[in-house]
């Protein structure tokens, strides 16, 4: 296959800021070269060093003024709540009834889904993010629409039928129960390991599933546990729906303990939100080897809880976890400005997140977090080619601002806090650039971009 490659200024994580000396963690540089060859990068580092090795390569897209690093990575969000982002928040509860639940239930409909599959993975790519973990919702066609949408830019993305049989609107609720793990098994035959596919068996959360549907859903994640294949699921988000869990299932000590009870936790069990976690629960979550989803604007929007990086980082029983945007709750498509709520969540309990772990968690962090650290979130030889290129002057005060910046991370952190919508310039999905801001037709196909 012939060579493709990518110049400019490149950062990239090798280990974890919050676990190991910020030094050891990432590699720099100033002038970086990355060499592609069938959609996996064979060479990375120095240009200087890396270009000799490489006489024949002629395929170079160089960038200046911008900062290329790998994929960015979304740990938790809902594709089919795209429609109603920024809809009116009030609490959890009360906004899952008035606006998700029904946003959901047009879902049945595939050409419904398909227009929002096509718009949802024009957002990702646009903000540089290559690879998501995503809820659909209870139909068929959801899932379906998500994975051909993902298939044709050749993303690598976790999806999966939502189980929910109980506490929701009968337009949303699973027929019946048997008939909901049997639709999700014929999915998950279908569409995991289906090129760069992933599947995952998403119970909604605990309240809105019985105990039956809970248990069948961990026999069929048990029973495919050796596919790498995903749980994901909700835990712990805010006070209101930790009761209502206490309610509904009196007999276990804590929420996590009831995921627990029916063999839903394990090493691809990722959690999203957890921001009121006892100590036993984080013990159980680290033992059990589970992910977790911080999903910081979509908890500031509804008023939910705070998640506390440093009781999951705590060092003695350490948790992976990883940045979400949790669309539609979530106010914006942008992991980056994600970063930027996340810090002002930490600096409410007199902690803070610097811009090298917060971008460990937006690439590196975010592929362990998903069980994915031996393939994406790195430039590196052997990993897959998903990379996006960051505009370090995205608008004229950006530019002007960063005069005043003198390393790379002090520069990463101001534009984080900008927040801007247009700091990406091109993304690159196994080495195909299916996104660029600069080119007429902005979004292509894998299969329109010729290599």
């Amino acid at each position: 296959m012939p060579l493709k490659s990518v110049r400019g200024q490149m950062l990239s994580f090798k280990d974890d800021p919050f676990l190991k000396p910020a030094s050891e963690c990432y590699d720099h540089y100033q002038d970086g070269l990355i060499v592609i060859r069938d959609g996996k990068i064979i060479d990375a580092g120095d240009y200087s060093i890396v270009a000799p090795r490489y006489p024949q390569l002629n395929d170079i897209d160089t960038y200046s003024d911008a900062l290329i690093m790998p994929g960015l990575i979304d740990c938790h969000t809902h594709y089919v709540q795209s429609p109603m982002l920024g809809s009116f928040g009030d609490t959890l509860l009360n906004w899952l009834n008035r606006y998700t639940y029904p946003t959901e239930s047009m879902f049945r409909d595939k050409g419904v889904a398909d227009e929002v599959a096509r718009m949802f993975f024009r957002q990702l790519l646009e903000h540089g993010t290559t690879t998501a973990n995503v809820f659909a919702t209870t139909f068929e066609t959801s899932v379906e629409a998500f994975f051909e949408e993902s298939e044709r830019y050749n993303t690598r993305m976790i999806s999966g039928k939502v189980l929910q049989d109980r506490n929701l609107p009968d337009s949303l609720k699973d027929e019946s129960t048997e008939g909901s793990i049997l639709l999700s098994e014929r999915l998950l035959n279908k569409w995991h390991r289906r090129g760069r596919q992933l599947y995952a068996i998403i119970p909604r959360f605990a309240p809105t599933s019985t105990p039956e549907q809970l248990r069948l859903a961990g026999e069929l994640y048990r029973s495919n546990m050796d596919k790498g294949v995903y749980v994901h699921t909700h835990l712990d988000e805010a006070q209101s729906e930790i009761d209502w869990v206490r309610q509904l299932y009196p007999s276990h000590p804590n929420y996590t303990e009831v995921y627990g009870h029916f063999g839903l936790l394990g090493r691809r069990s990722i959690m999203a939100h957890c921001c009121i976690v006892q100590e036993d629960e984080w013990e159980t979550l680290h033992r059990c080897g589970c992910g977790v989803a911080h999903c910081p604007s979509s908890n500031l929007f509804l008023g939910d809880g705070e998640f506390k990086y440093w009781e999951a980082k705590e060092k003695s029983r350490p948790i992976r976890f990883g940045i979400g945007t949790d669309v539609g709750a979530g106010t914006n498509f942008s992991v980056p400005r994600q970063l930027s709520e996340a810090y002002k969540v930490a600096m409410l309990h007199s902690h803070n997140l610097d811009a090298l772990r917060s971008f460990y968690l937006a690439t590196r962090g975010g592929a362990e977090t998903l069980c994915l650290g031996d393939t994406i979130g790195s430039l590196a030889p052997g990993y897959e080619a998903d990379i996006a290129v960051i505009d370090l002057k995205p608008s004229e005060y950006a530019e002007w601002r960063m005069r005043f910046s003198d390393d790379i991370f002090e520069k990463l952190f101001v534009i984080m806090t900008l927040g801007l919508d247009n700091i990406n310039l091109a993304t690159y999905v196994a080495g195909r650039k299916v996104y660029d801001r600069m080119r007429d037709r902005k979004f292509m196909y894998a299969s329109e971009t010729g290599r």
